[in-house]
């Protein structure tokens, strides 16, 4: 089956837990639909670069999925629909990378970044 990451934003005046919630929401449609979650992570809550829908903050979270096309477009179809999701990216990708995602490593771990004189 074909690979896929996720990242979706929902809405700054949810709980940490209603936000987590709709991990466990969209990862129940996705394996309803025959896709598995590889990797779920909630990232927090982050300022965005410009508002959406009034918002200057938002949820976000991030997955990793196997997944039938099928299976995707209903889960990226219902986010759509959720009232309480702002903005959805998916992405096809060969292979997942291994270990956590870059927004969750330390800064002392990014080993690709500059450093300051």
């Amino acid at each position: 089956m074909p690979l896929y990451e996720h990242v979706f934003i929902s809405r700054q005046d949810l709980s940490n837990a209603q936000a987590e919630g709709l991990i466990e929401h969209f990862t129940s449609v996705l394996s309803d639909n025959g896709g598995t979650l590889v990797t779920s992570e909630y990232w927090g809550v982050k300022t965005m670069a410009y508002k959406i829908n009034k918002n200057r903050k938002g949820h976000y979270a991030f997955l990793r999925t196997d997944a039938p096309a099928t299976a995707v477009q209903e889960m990226e179809r219902l986010m759509r629909l959720h009232d309480d999701v702002m903005r959805v990216l998916t992405i096809k990708v060969e292979e997942h990378e291994e270990g956590p995602s870059i927004q969750m490593q330390k800064r002392d771990e990014r080993d690709d970044r500059r450093r300051r004189n």
